[in-house]
């Protein structure tokens, strides 16, 4: 319960952080009003949080503790310090999301789930909520299993787990930062305008930059791309043939991996 209420409250203190600069300080017009988007972004949150109360097994940091309890997993059983099994808890489980946002474009199955992530014709804080249920259950499975084997400090999994919601949400966000310091923080973390390419309707700029706190994976694994072809206020958003307002009514983005769905970009 401490936990949650720790996150809960940083969580807010970044949406609240971020809602507010991208209000003053806007890179992009945007395409339908927050009035429209964002009840049906956030009920997402919500329904995302009934998920962790109804499966509490598959949270990670209840997981870390259960192992340290149990002193099961890698880092309970090597001689590794304190502070390395920390450092590498978090590095490694931020290599998992970069892997597993990888996957959930490469496997067709997986790709119609997160098709509901990238139907939103906008880009802003709320964009980082948009997470279809399922594929939020899949990520605490995967995120849970990864904590039990590594044996993952509790300590480092909460820091995860913040870094994680506070950087989706910071490279998300409808803010203009100046290119030099967006090059700067680049070379550590992912930045609004790395991860907007992302979201482009063309495939191969959706088909990388998949990292969503560090950026070197992008880098190492060579899944970088450092602009949009048409440039960052030329580019188009979303998935083609998304396009109406219906289409960001929460009871419409639940079906649709179960759509049929032609993309046209696929030949672009």
């Amino acid at each position: 319960m401490r936990e949650s209420i720790i996150r809960f409250g940083i969580f807010f203190a970044f949406f609240l952080l971020f809602s507010i600069l991208e209000t003053l300080y806007p890179r992009r017009d945007r395409v339908h009003s927050r009035a429209l988007r964002w009840p049906n972004n956030l009920g997402i949150l919500v329904i995302g949080s009934l998920l962790g109360r109804v499966i509490p097994f598959f949270i990670p940091y209840s997981a870390a503790l259960r192992a340290e309890r149990m002193n099961f997993g890698l880092f309970h059983r090597l001689p590794v310090p304190g502070w390395a099994a920390f450092i590498f808890s978090i590095l490694l489980l931020d290599l998992l999301i970069y892997w597993q946002h990888r996957l959930f474009h490469t496997v067709p199955l997986l790709s119609k789930i997160h098709r509901m992530h990238h139907t939103d014709r906008d880009f802003d804080t709320s964009t980082a909520l948009r997470f279809h249920p399922i594929e939020i259950v899949f990520s605490m499975v995967l995120k849970t299993a990864a904590v039990w084997l590594l044996g993952a400090p509790a300590e480092a999994v909460m820091v995860f787990e913040i870094l994680l919601n506070g950087t989706a949400m910071f490279n998300h966000t409808n803010m203009l930062i100046p290119a030099g310091t967006d090059r700067k923080i680049r070379t550590i973390l992912v930045t609004p305008d790395m991860h907007r390419i992302h979201h482009s309707v063309l495939k191969n700029e959706r088909n990388s930059n998949y990292g969503f706190a560090l950026s070197w994976w992008d880098h190492i694994f060579r899944s970088y791309t450092d602009k949009p072809e048409a440039g960052y206020d030329g580019m188009e958003l979303g998935v083609p043939g998304y396009d109406d307002r219906r289409h960001q009514r929460l009871d419409w983005m639940l079906a649709v991996p179960f759509f049929p769905h032609t993309d046209a970009s696929e030949q672009r």
